[in-house]
Protein backbone atom coordinates (compact mmCIF):
# COMPACT_ATOMS: atom_id res chain seq x y z
CA UNK A 1 0.00 0.00 0.00
CA UNK A 2 1.48 3.67 -0.82
CA UNK A 3 0.46 6.94 0.61
CA UNK A 4 -2.65 7.31 -2.71
CA UNK A 5 -3.83 3.97 -1.40
CA UNK A 6 -3.51 4.84 2.10
CA UNK A 7 -5.08 8.22 1.90
CA UNK A 8 -8.04 6.32 -0.58
CA UNK A 9 -9.02 3.41 1.98
CA UNK A 10 -9.03 6.10 4.60
CA UNK A 11 -11.29 8.75 3.28
CA UNK A 12 -13.51 5.23 2.24
CA UNK A 13 -14.40 5.05 5.63
CA UNK A 14 -17.60 6.47 6.88
CA UNK A 15 -16.76 9.07 9.37
CA UNK A 16 -18.31 7.81 12.65
CA UNK A 17 -20.62 10.84 13.78
CA UNK A 18 -23.86 8.96 13.59
CA UNK A 19 -22.21 5.77 15.52
CA UNK A 20 -20.86 6.86 18.61
CA UNK A 21 -19.63 4.49 20.75
CA UNK A 22 -16.10 2.63 21.73
CA UNK A 23 -16.57 -0.77 20.72
CA UNK A 24 -15.27 -0.38 17.52
CA UNK A 25 -12.23 0.94 18.38
CA UNK A 26 -11.84 -1.52 21.30
CA UNK A 27 -11.83 -4.12 19.17
CA UNK A 28 -9.62 -2.82 16.53
CA UNK A 29 -7.04 -1.60 19.04
CA UNK A 30 -7.03 -5.25 20.74
CA UNK A 31 -6.68 -6.77 17.50
CA UNK A 32 -3.76 -4.24 16.87
CA UNK A 33 -1.78 -5.09 20.64
CA UNK A 34 -4.03 -1.81 22.31
CA UNK A 35 -0.79 0.20 21.77
CA UNK A 36 -3.03 2.99 23.56
CA UNK A 37 -2.02 1.33 27.06
CA UNK A 38 1.14 1.60 26.78
CA UNK A 39 1.42 5.75 26.07
CA UNK A 40 0.57 8.50 28.34
CA UNK A 41 -1.50 11.50 27.24
CA UNK A 42 -2.99 14.75 28.19
CA UNK A 43 -6.44 14.41 27.07
CA UNK A 44 -8.41 17.73 25.29
CA UNK A 45 -12.19 18.22 24.72
CA UNK A 46 -14.10 21.01 24.34
CA UNK A 47 -16.58 22.94 21.87
CA UNK A 48 -13.41 25.51 20.74
CA UNK A 49 -9.67 26.12 21.75
CA UNK A 50 -8.98 22.63 21.90
CA UNK A 51 -6.65 23.01 19.00
CA UNK A 52 -4.74 26.04 20.13
CA UNK A 53 -4.27 24.63 23.43
CA UNK A 54 -2.97 21.56 22.18
CA UNK A 55 -0.24 23.17 20.10
CA UNK A 56 0.38 25.46 22.96
CA UNK A 57 0.91 22.15 25.32
CA UNK A 58 3.10 20.22 22.83
CA UNK A 59 5.81 23.20 21.88
CA UNK A 60 5.39 23.48 26.15
CA UNK A 61 6.69 19.82 26.75
CA UNK A 62 9.00 19.78 23.32
CA UNK A 63 10.92 23.12 25.33
CA UNK A 64 10.88 20.89 28.24
CA UNK A 65 12.52 18.35 26.77
CA UNK A 66 10.21 15.33 26.34
CA UNK A 67 9.22 13.71 22.95
CA UNK A 68 5.88 14.35 22.34
CA UNK A 69 2.81 12.67 20.23
CA UNK A 70 0.26 15.62 18.58
CA UNK A 71 -3.04 14.52 17.72
CA UNK A 72 -5.49 16.45 16.09
CA UNK A 73 -8.13 17.73 13.39
CA UNK A 74 -9.68 18.38 11.10
CA UNK A 75 -6.41 19.03 8.81
CA UNK A 76 -5.84 22.35 6.97
CA UNK A 77 -3.96 20.68 3.98
CA UNK A 78 -2.72 17.44 4.29
CA UNK A 79 -4.29 14.41 6.47
CA UNK A 80 -0.17 14.05 8.02
CA UNK A 81 -1.05 17.11 9.86
CA UNK A 82 -3.07 15.23 12.31
CA UNK A 83 -0.35 12.88 13.59
CA UNK A 84 3.25 14.87 14.99
CA UNK A 85 5.80 13.65 16.62
CA UNK A 86 8.18 16.65 17.74
CA UNK A 87 6.00 19.12 15.58
CA UNK A 88 7.15 17.20 12.43
CA UNK A 89 3.88 15.17 10.66
CA UNK A 90 3.99 11.69 10.08
CA UNK A 91 5.93 10.95 6.85
CA UNK A 92 4.11 9.35 3.55
CA UNK A 93 5.65 6.00 4.18
CA UNK A 94 5.12 5.42 7.26
CA UNK A 95 1.57 6.55 7.07
CA UNK A 96 0.75 3.66 4.37
CA UNK A 97 2.72 1.07 6.33
CA UNK A 98 0.92 1.57 9.58
CA UNK A 99 -2.47 2.17 7.81
CA UNK A 100 -2.17 -1.05 5.94
CA UNK A 101 -1.39 -2.65 9.04
CA UNK A 102 -4.47 -1.13 10.38
CA UNK A 103 -6.84 -2.14 7.50
CA UNK A 104 -5.79 -5.82 8.01
CA UNK A 105 -7.25 -5.86 11.42
CA UNK A 106 -10.41 -3.66 10.25
CA UNK A 107 -11.05 -5.65 7.25
CA UNK A 108 -12.02 -8.49 9.27
CA UNK A 109 -14.28 -6.77 11.49
CA UNK A 110 -18.13 -7.90 11.43
CA UNK A 111 -19.04 -3.73 12.23
CA UNK A 112 -16.38 -1.78 10.65
CA UNK A 113 -14.62 1.05 12.11
CA UNK A 114 -15.10 4.29 10.77
CA UNK A 115 -12.73 6.81 9.15
CA UNK A 116 -11.66 8.96 12.50
CA UNK A 117 -11.61 5.54 14.49
CA UNK A 118 -8.93 4.03 11.70
CA UNK A 119 -6.96 6.84 12.24
CA UNK A 120 -7.18 7.17 15.96
CA UNK A 121 -5.74 3.81 15.49
CA UNK A 122 -2.97 4.62 12.79
CA UNK A 123 -2.14 7.67 15.34
CA UNK A 124 -1.75 5.23 18.67
CA UNK A 125 0.31 3.28 16.53
CA UNK A 126 2.62 5.75 15.28
CA UNK A 127 3.38 7.82 18.85
CA UNK A 128 4.24 3.93 20.14
CA UNK A 129 6.78 3.04 17.55
CA UNK A 130 8.17 6.56 17.78
CA UNK A 131 8.64 6.22 21.69
CA UNK A 132 6.54 9.20 22.38
CA UNK A 133 7.00 10.28 26.45
CA UNK A 134 3.87 11.64 25.98
CA UNK A 135 0.83 12.55 23.71
CA UNK A 136 -1.50 15.66 23.16
CA UNK A 137 -5.07 13.52 22.11
CA UNK A 138 -7.44 15.95 21.39
CA UNK A 139 -10.73 14.35 21.43
CA UNK A 140 -12.56 14.34 17.79
CA UNK A 141 -16.20 15.56 18.63
CA UNK A 142 -17.67 14.94 22.22
CA UNK A 143 -15.97 13.16 24.74
CA UNK A 144 -17.13 10.52 26.71
CA UNK A 145 -17.87 8.02 23.18
CA UNK A 146 -15.34 9.58 21.08
CA UNK A 147 -13.41 7.13 19.98
CA UNK A 148 -9.88 8.69 22.06
CA UNK A 149 -11.40 7.89 24.69
CA UNK A 150 -10.58 4.43 24.65
CA UNK A 151 -7.36 5.32 26.80
CA UNK A 152 -7.17 4.73 30.44
CA UNK A 153 -7.00 7.61 32.90
CA UNK A 154 -4.83 10.11 31.14
CA UNK A 155 -1.70 12.60 32.72
CA UNK A 156 -4.08 15.51 33.10
CA UNK A 157 -7.96 15.74 31.21
CA UNK A 158 -8.28 19.18 30.14
CA UNK A 159 -11.31 21.08 29.44
CA UNK A 160 -11.49 23.87 27.09
CA UNK A 161 -14.49 26.43 26.49
CA UNK A 162 -17.61 24.78 25.82
CA UNK A 163 -20.68 26.07 23.45
CA UNK A 164 -23.56 25.01 21.58
CA UNK A 165 -22.39 23.12 18.55
CA UNK A 166 -22.70 19.77 17.21
CA UNK A 167 -26.03 19.59 19.30
CA UNK A 168 -27.71 16.89 17.07
CA UNK A 169 -24.85 14.68 18.62
CA UNK A 170 -24.08 15.83 21.87
CA UNK A 171 -27.61 17.52 23.14
CA UNK A 172 -28.70 21.25 22.82
CA UNK A 173 -27.78 22.88 25.89
CA UNK A 174 -24.40 23.58 27.13
CA UNK A 175 -25.38 21.32 30.25
CA UNK A 176 -26.01 17.92 28.21
CA UNK A 177 -22.95 19.22 25.94
CA UNK A 178 -20.56 19.66 29.40
CA UNK A 179 -21.48 15.77 30.04
CA UNK A 180 -20.11 14.47 27.02
CA UNK A 181 -17.46 16.48 27.20
CA UNK A 182 -16.49 15.69 31.21
CA UNK A 183 -16.32 12.18 29.99
CA UNK A 184 -12.92 12.19 29.06
CA UNK A 185 -12.43 12.80 33.06
CA UNK A 186 -10.98 9.71 34.85
CA UNK A 187 -10.22 8.34 38.37
CA UNK A 188 -6.58 8.44 38.49
CA UNK A 189 -6.11 11.45 36.49
CA UNK A 190 -5.90 15.31 37.21
CA UNK A 191 -8.28 17.87 35.69
CA UNK A 192 -7.98 21.17 34.34
CA UNK A 193 -10.63 23.21 32.75
CA UNK A 194 -11.84 27.06 31.23
CA UNK A 195 -13.37 29.04 33.15
CA UNK A 196 -16.72 28.74 31.63
CA UNK A 197 -20.98 29.15 31.96
CA UNK A 198 -21.42 28.20 35.76
CA UNK A 199 -24.17 25.80 34.27
CA UNK A 200 -22.01 23.29 32.71
CA UNK A 201 -18.77 24.28 35.05
CA UNK A 202 -20.99 22.78 37.64
CA UNK A 203 -21.74 19.75 35.56
CA UNK A 204 -17.86 19.13 35.32
CA UNK A 205 -17.29 19.78 38.99
CA UNK A 206 -19.51 17.32 39.65
CA UNK A 207 -18.19 14.69 37.58
CA UNK A 208 -14.50 15.56 39.10
CA UNK A 209 -15.90 15.02 43.04
CA UNK A 210 -17.62 11.44 41.88
CA UNK A 211 -14.52 10.45 40.61
CA UNK A 212 -12.50 11.65 43.21
CA UNK A 213 -10.23 13.73 40.50
CA UNK A 214 -8.68 17.05 41.44
CA UNK A 215 -9.75 19.90 39.49
CA UNK A 216 -7.92 23.45 38.65
CA UNK A 217 -10.25 25.95 36.71
CA UNK A 218 -7.54 28.57 35.11
CA UNK A 219 -8.19 31.96 36.68
CA UNK A 220 -8.84 34.77 34.20
CA UNK A 221 -9.04 37.08 36.30
CA UNK A 222 -5.11 36.45 36.80
CA UNK A 223 -4.60 37.76 33.74
CA UNK A 224 -3.31 41.13 32.70
CA UNK A 225 -2.55 41.69 29.14
CA UNK A 226 0.54 44.12 28.85
CA UNK A 227 1.28 44.72 25.18
CA UNK A 228 -0.58 42.82 21.43
CA UNK A 229 -0.45 43.41 17.97
CA UNK A 230 -1.25 40.75 15.28
CA UNK A 231 2.37 39.38 16.03
CA UNK A 232 1.93 37.88 19.45
CA UNK A 233 1.51 39.59 22.81
CA UNK A 234 2.79 39.91 26.67
CA UNK A 235 1.15 39.20 29.34
CA UNK A 236 0.84 38.29 33.06
CA UNK A 237 -0.48 35.17 34.91
CA UNK A 238 -0.61 34.83 38.65
CA UNK A 239 2.32 37.46 39.02
CA UNK A 240 4.46 35.94 36.24
CA UNK A 241 5.36 37.50 32.51
CA UNK A 242 5.20 35.50 29.75
CA UNK A 243 5.49 36.41 26.24
CA UNK A 244 3.04 34.74 23.47
CA UNK A 245 3.50 34.22 20.03
CA UNK A 246 0.18 33.88 18.91
CA UNK A 247 -2.16 36.77 18.56
CA UNK A 248 -6.02 37.40 20.07
CA UNK A 249 -6.98 37.73 23.54
CA UNK A 250 -8.63 34.69 23.78
CA UNK A 251 -5.43 32.75 23.33
CA UNK A 252 -4.67 34.31 26.90
CA UNK A 253 -7.37 32.26 28.52
CA UNK A 254 -5.98 28.93 26.52
CA UNK A 255 -2.45 29.47 27.78
CA UNK A 256 -4.17 30.01 31.27
CA UNK A 257 -5.32 26.51 30.79
CA UNK A 258 -2.24 25.35 29.73
CA UNK A 259 -0.84 27.37 32.61
CA UNK A 260 -2.69 25.34 34.95
CA UNK A 261 -2.03 22.24 32.89
CA UNK A 262 1.54 22.04 33.25
CA UNK A 263 1.19 22.60 37.17
CA UNK A 264 -0.72 19.90 36.96
CA UNK A 265 1.77 17.96 35.29
CA UNK A 266 4.74 19.12 37.63
CA UNK A 267 2.70 17.74 40.62
CA UNK A 268 2.86 14.30 39.36
CA UNK A 269 6.28 14.13 38.80
CA UNK A 270 7.27 15.81 35.09
CA UNK A 271 9.96 18.20 35.19
CA UNK A 272 8.73 21.25 33.22
CA UNK A 273 10.94 24.31 34.30
CA UNK A 274 9.76 28.08 34.00
CA UNK A 275 12.44 28.26 31.13
CA UNK A 276 10.99 25.56 29.16
CA UNK A 277 7.43 27.33 30.14
CA UNK A 278 8.58 30.56 28.19
CA UNK A 279 10.34 29.11 25.70
CA UNK A 280 7.41 27.12 24.65
CA UNK A 281 4.98 29.61 24.69
CA UNK A 282 6.98 32.26 22.80
CA UNK A 283 7.65 29.62 20.08
CA UNK A 284 4.36 28.26 19.42
CA UNK A 285 2.70 28.04 15.46
CA UNK A 286 -1.18 27.23 15.16
CA UNK A 287 -2.03 27.95 11.73
CA UNK A 288 -5.26 29.50 11.00
CA UNK A 289 -6.11 31.51 14.28
CA UNK A 290 -5.69 34.93 13.63
CA UNK A 291 -2.90 33.96 11.33
CA UNK A 292 -0.82 37.16 9.73
CA UNK A 293 -0.36 36.09 5.95
CA UNK A 294 0.88 39.45 5.11
CA UNK A 295 1.72 42.48 6.52
CA UNK A 296 1.29 44.90 3.47
CA UNK A 297 -1.02 44.55 2.80
CA UNK A 298 -2.78 43.61 6.29
CA UNK A 299 -4.14 39.98 5.28
CA UNK A 300 -4.97 37.70 8.37
CA UNK A 301 -6.39 34.11 8.00
CA UNK A 302 -8.86 32.36 10.82
CA UNK A 303 -10.79 28.90 10.23
CA UNK A 304 -13.12 30.19 13.16
CA UNK A 305 -16.72 28.65 11.83
CA UNK A 306 -19.19 29.11 14.52
CA UNK A 307 -20.77 31.91 16.83
CA UNK A 308 -18.03 31.35 19.49
CA UNK A 309 -15.45 31.32 16.77
CA UNK A 310 -16.67 34.87 15.67
CA UNK A 311 -17.59 36.35 19.26
CA UNK A 312 -13.62 35.86 19.69
CA UNK A 313 -12.82 37.29 15.46
CA UNK A 314 -14.35 39.94 16.61
CA UNK A 315 -12.98 40.50 20.04
CA UNK A 316 -9.46 40.28 18.47
CA UNK A 317 -10.77 43.15 15.60
CA UNK A 318 -11.88 45.49 18.42
CA UNK A 319 -8.88 44.93 19.98
CA UNK A 320 -5.86 44.80 17.44
CA UNK A 321 -7.70 46.77 14.66
CA UNK A 322 -9.66 49.53 16.01
CA UNK A 323 -10.39 52.16 12.75
CA UNK A 324 -9.49 49.85 10.55
CA UNK A 325 -11.58 49.25 7.20
CA UNK A 326 -11.71 45.63 6.76
CA UNK A 327 -12.91 43.58 3.51
CA UNK A 328 -13.58 39.92 4.49
CA UNK A 329 -12.96 36.95 2.15
CA UNK A 330 -15.94 34.28 3.49
CA UNK A 331 -17.01 31.28 3.15
CA UNK A 332 -19.31 29.05 5.56
CA UNK A 333 -21.27 25.24 6.14
CA UNK A 334 -24.71 25.29 5.67
CA UNK A 335 -25.35 23.74 9.13
CA UNK A 336 -23.26 26.45 11.01
CA UNK A 337 -25.35 29.32 12.48
CA UNK A 338 -24.16 31.94 9.80
CA UNK A 339 -27.02 34.44 10.23
CA UNK A 340 -25.70 35.20 13.92
CA UNK A 341 -22.07 34.94 12.82
CA UNK A 342 -22.94 37.68 10.13
CA UNK A 343 -24.74 39.86 13.07
CA UNK A 344 -21.34 39.85 14.59
CA UNK A 345 -19.14 40.34 11.66
CA UNK A 346 -21.40 42.66 9.96
CA UNK A 347 -20.92 45.82 11.79
CA UNK A 348 -16.89 45.84 11.09
CA UNK A 349 -17.09 44.93 7.41
CA UNK A 350 -16.70 47.34 4.70
CA UNK A 351 -17.57 44.46 2.29
CA UNK A 352 -17.77 40.74 2.16
CA UNK A 353 -16.58 38.47 -0.98
CA UNK A 354 -18.19 35.40 -0.71
CA UNK A 355 -16.70 31.43 -1.26
CA UNK A 356 -17.89 28.01 -1.35
CA UNK A 357 -16.24 25.87 0.99
CA UNK A 358 -15.01 22.51 -0.44
CA UNK A 359 -17.59 20.58 1.52
CA UNK A 360 -20.73 18.42 0.87
CA UNK A 361 -22.23 20.86 3.74
CA UNK A 362 -21.15 23.75 2.13
CA UNK A 363 -23.36 27.22 1.81
CA UNK A 364 -23.12 28.12 -1.34
CA UNK A 365 -21.43 31.36 -1.95
CA UNK A 366 -24.70 33.01 -3.56
CA UNK A 367 -26.96 31.64 -1.31
CA UNK A 368 -24.57 33.37 1.18
CA UNK A 369 -23.72 36.40 -0.44
CA UNK A 370 -27.66 36.94 -1.14
CA UNK A 371 -28.19 36.65 2.36
CA UNK A 372 -25.30 39.03 3.54
CA UNK A 373 -26.57 41.35 1.24
CA UNK A 374 -30.72 40.81 2.45
CA UNK A 375 -28.87 42.71 5.88
CA UNK A 376 -27.94 45.85 4.08
CA UNK A 377 -23.92 44.93 4.00
CA UNK A 378 -22.08 44.99 0.36
CA UNK A 379 -21.35 41.25 -1.02
CA UNK A 380 -20.18 39.63 -4.12
CA UNK A 381 -19.91 35.70 -4.83
CA UNK A 382 -16.84 34.80 -6.27
CA UNK A 383 -16.48 31.49 -8.25
CA UNK A 384 -13.02 30.22 -7.18
CA UNK A 385 -10.16 31.08 -3.95
CA UNK A 386 -8.06 32.93 -7.00
CA UNK A 387 -10.77 34.99 -7.73
CA UNK A 388 -11.81 35.61 -4.38
CA UNK A 389 -8.34 36.65 -2.96
CA UNK A 390 -7.71 39.00 -6.11
CA UNK A 391 -11.23 40.43 -5.71
CA UNK A 392 -10.48 41.25 -1.89
CA UNK A 393 -6.54 42.78 -2.02
CA UNK A 394 -8.49 44.73 -5.29
CA UNK A 395 -10.71 46.28 -2.83
CA UNK A 396 -8.02 46.63 -0.03
CA UNK A 397 -6.00 48.45 -3.04
CA UNK A 398 -8.78 50.90 -4.18
CA UNK A 399 -9.54 51.65 -0.29
CA UNK A 400 -5.74 52.69 0.41
CA UNK A 401 -5.94 54.77 -2.90
CA UNK A 402 -9.48 56.33 -1.69
CA UNK A 403 -7.50 57.61 1.43
CA UNK A 404 -7.94 55.03 3.95
CA UNK A 405 -4.99 54.64 6.15
CA UNK A 406 -5.47 51.56 7.93
CA UNK A 407 -7.23 48.58 5.46
CA UNK A 408 -7.18 45.20 6.10
CA UNK A 409 -8.56 41.45 4.67
CA UNK A 410 -9.66 38.81 6.94
CA UNK A 411 -10.38 35.41 5.25
CA UNK A 412 -11.98 33.12 7.73
CA UNK A 413 -15.64 31.33 8.29
CA UNK A 414 -14.80 27.25 7.84
CA UNK A 415 -11.27 25.19 8.95
CA UNK A 416 -12.48 23.11 5.70
CA UNK A 417 -11.76 26.31 3.84
CA UNK A 418 -8.99 28.02 5.63
CA UNK A 419 -5.93 25.64 4.22
CA UNK A 420 -6.82 25.88 0.90
CA UNK A 421 -6.70 29.72 0.89
CA UNK A 422 -3.69 30.06 3.09
CA UNK A 423 -2.18 27.41 0.09
CA UNK A 424 -3.67 29.90 -2.88
CA UNK A 425 -2.66 32.84 -0.65
CA UNK A 426 0.94 31.79 -0.56
CA UNK A 427 0.66 30.57 -4.56
CA UNK A 428 -0.91 34.61 -5.24
CA UNK A 429 2.10 36.45 -3.60
CA UNK A 430 4.59 34.34 -5.14
CA UNK A 431 3.75 35.02 -8.64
Amino acid sequence: MNVTEAMQYIENQGWSSTRLGLNRTRGLLSGLGSPQKKLKFIHLAGSNGKGSTAAILDSVLRSAGYRTGLYTSPHLLRFNERMRVNGEEIPDGRLAAITEHVAAVADKMPDHPSQFEISTAIAFLYFLEQDCDIVVLEVGMGGALDSTNVIDAPEVSVITNIGLDHTEYLGDTVEKIAGTKAGIIKTGCSAVCYDMDPSALIVIKNVCVERKVPLTVADFSAITEISASVKGQIFNYKGNEYSLSLPGRYQLRNTAVVLETIKALRSRGWDISEKAVRDGLSSVRWAARFELLSEDPLVILDGGHNVQCAEALVESIEELLPGYRITFLIGMLADKDYPRVLELVGPRAARFFCLTPDSPRALSAEVLSEFIRGKGYESSACGSLAEGISAALKAVADDQENGYAHTAVIMFGSLYLAGALRQEFMRFRNE
